[in-house]
């Protein structure tokens, strides 16, 4: 009997065990989160209230990444939830439901949590004492810049945000000590407040001696002269900064840092401390790729950013694929006479093939490039090429596309256009992407124009001008609108079509424009529809960009334009798209990329290699975003 007892008991213990050892499995990685929605959300985004959770939602995809549901975590949660709103002026913010539905096979659980928001507690004043030592205007300006703005709900944010605004606005006006406190004061009504910003400038202050250290190679002149401020000017934050951007854009450090000292002396002259690690300064990269378009590719490439010590960088890079192959030499120059200045020189050696043409470009550039600030650059330069191009022999077996090469400057006795080109370039840049490899915010802009011929010697005679243009939109956390649009024109002097080297005929297709066809395929055709390349060129993109993991995104995109053989010829009726999808896969060197693209209007009669191109879709494999 005791026995018995013992077993039944000993079996209820075990099964209340089991219990909680399967409760706590299923709470801490067997019940996925399939959904967690928000109702009574109206002052705030959901997407932004869900990054800060710690409850995850799992991805759709079967690859992608899987959130599990743990209710310690759901609870805590909740409070976040009720902080977030305090944060953001709505103190009285509540969570007044938590529902959790568990499916069918009780494998996964869809989330609902219901929230009143309250009230906010609203700016009705905005004061900014203290700032006497400004000049008026910037004052004004500081106050119209506010994040923090009458007639909005007091957001804690907003508040740091505006507090740390005004204290950078003192210090780039001398003041390296300058402090800014915060203070509220009630209403009429407990839902008011009126928010001051007391300013307490300290000295005016100025640079002082600067003291380096972690350098080994790489000489204190080098690192001077990159500095943008120099003992005895007036302290500004914003030298420092575009210092440190100097410095990291050399290249030849793994980290830079400038910090003032002595801070608690508050003495007029500010002593600063430029702290460096050198990185290596010699890098040899080497890759094997395929592509449809290029079959085979090997890149190799060798590059010194301390070449002859001064922070000279040189390299050499070259290519074999089956649609161009060579090699390119550079050499950089940074400090040419002030920092805002550099000089720069390339060399090269390469061949381009074309389903009309090859050719081959020899020679090389000078150009001096000034760049006033980060975001900006502006550059002049001078370049000479003897560039030589030979008909395919699948064009020269067509008499009827020899003629049209002929009158674009072919010699029918050798069967190739060649000569000497010299020209004069302009190029400016501007961009606010906040990275140059993978941007999700900002813009860029690139216009270029070239003039060959005319006061300079050489074979050819032309003005082009190119613009590129590029947005980024972040729409949500893990979603971007990419867009882009590219223009070109050549005006050869005189309209004598031969004044244009072949070499520099536009042609759409590839990985980076028209997806849904290969490189070189959308141009002007010729008589028995080879694509031949032309002088005006209107070309655009839109992506809309997407993260299945941490390392794993995807696209959807659409692509557009078309190349004519002049200006005059120019038809926006005329333009093919392709649309597709692809694949990102993150790397330290930018993401890996995978497209499908597919063409909405073929080109009728199209040939490339001398064969009709009937496949409507092409596939593309590179490294970066196309753009």
């Amino acid at each position: 009997m005791f026995r018995r007892m013992l077993v039944n008991r000993l079996t209820i213990v075990a099964t209340l065990l089991l219990a909680i050892v399967v409760t706590a499995c299923k709470e801490s990685g067997t019940v996925r989160v399939r959904s967690l929605d928000f109702n009574g959300i109206k002052a705030v985004d959901a997407g932004e209230l869900r990054s800060v959770l710690a409850t995850r939602v799992s991805s759709k995809l079967p690859w992608g990444r899987k959130a599990f549901f743990e209710r310690s975590r759901y609870d805590a949660d909740l409070k976040r939830i009720e902080a977030f709103y305090s944060d953001r002026g709505y103190p009285d913010a509540r969570v007044t439901g938590a529902d959790v539905k568990l499916n069918d096979k009780q494998d996964a659980v869809d989330l609902t949590v219901t929230i009143d928001e309250g009230q906010p507690v609203v700016v009705t004043g905005l004061n900014f004492t203290g700032f006497e030592v400004l000049p008026p205007d910037r004052v004004r300006s500081l106050e119209g810049s506010s994040p923090l703005k009458v007639g909005q709900p007091r957001d804690r944010r907003q508040v740091i945000a505006a507090r740390e605004l005004a204290v950078n606005e003192l210090r780039e006006h001398g003041y390296a000590y300058a402090r800014v406190t915060t203070s509220e004061a009630p209403g009429s009504t407990p839902k008011e407040t009126s928010v001051t910003f007391q300013g307490e400038p300290g000295p005016l202050t100025y640079f002082g001696p600067v003291e380096i250290v972690g350098n080994t190679s790489v000489s204190n002149r080098v690192i001077e002269r990159q500095l943008s401020y120099r003992p005895g000017d007036l302290y500004q934050r914003s030298l420092v900064q575009v210092s440190q951007r100097r410095l990291y854009g050399q290249e030849l450090f793994q980290f830079v840092n400038i910090e003032p000292l002595d801070q608690d002396q508050q003495n007029p002259e500010l002593r600063t401390r430029v702290t460096v690690a050198e990185g290596r300064h010699q890098r040899l990269n080497f890759g094997v790729g395929y592509g449809t378009d290029e079959k085979g590719r090997v890149d190799g490439e060798y590059h010194h950013v301390n070449f002859l010590g001064g922070a000279r960088s040189a390299g050499a890079h070259a290519r074999w694929s089956s649609l161009d192959r060579g090699v390119r030499l550079d050499f950089n120059q940074p400090y040419f006479f002030q920092p805002e200045l550099s000089l720069a020189g390339e060399a090269q050696h390469w061949l381009t093939f074309t389903p009309a043409y090859d050719s081959t470009v020899t020679g090389g550039k000078v150009s001096v490039t000034r760049r006033p600030n980060i975001r900006s650059s502006w550059a002049v330069s001078l370049a000479t090429e003897r560039s030589i191009s030979t008909i395919t022999p699948e064009a020269l077996a067509d008499p009827t596309l020899v003629d049209e090469l002929i009158a674009l400057g072919l010699d029918p006795s050798t069967g190739s256009q060649q000569g000497t080109l010299m020209a004069v370039g302009f190029d400016y840049q501007l961009s606010t992407a906040d990275n140059p490899l993978n941007a999700r915010r900002g813009y860029q802009l690139a216009f270029h124009a070239e003039q060959a011929g005319q006061w300079l010697p050489g074979t050819y005679n032309y003005f082009s001008t190119s613009a590129d243009g590029r947005h980024y939109l972040p729409v949500r956390r893990n979603l971007v609108l990419a867009n882009r649009l590219q223009l070109g024109n050549i005006r050869p002097v005189g309209g004598i079509a031969a004044n244009v080297p072949f070499a520099r005929k536009y042609f759409l297709g590839g990985a980076n424009s028209i997806r849904g066809w290969g490189r070189f395929e959308v141009s002007p055709l010729g008589g028995t529809g080879t694509p031949i390349g032309g002088n005006t060129m209107i070309a655009f993109s839109s992506e809309l960009r997407t993260m299945f993991t941490a390392n794993l995104g995807g696209v959807a995109f659409v692509d557009g334009g078309n190349v004519w053989e002049s200006y005059s010829d120019l038809d926006l009726g005329d333009l093919r798209y392709a649309a597709g999808l692809g694949f990102r896969y993150q790397t330290p060197v930018g993401p890996i990329r995978f497209d499908w693209g597919y063409q909405l209007n073929p080109i009728p009669g199209l040939i490339v290699n001398g064969e009709e191109q009937t496949r409507r879709w092409r596939l593309h494999f590179s490294i970066g975003q196309a753009f």
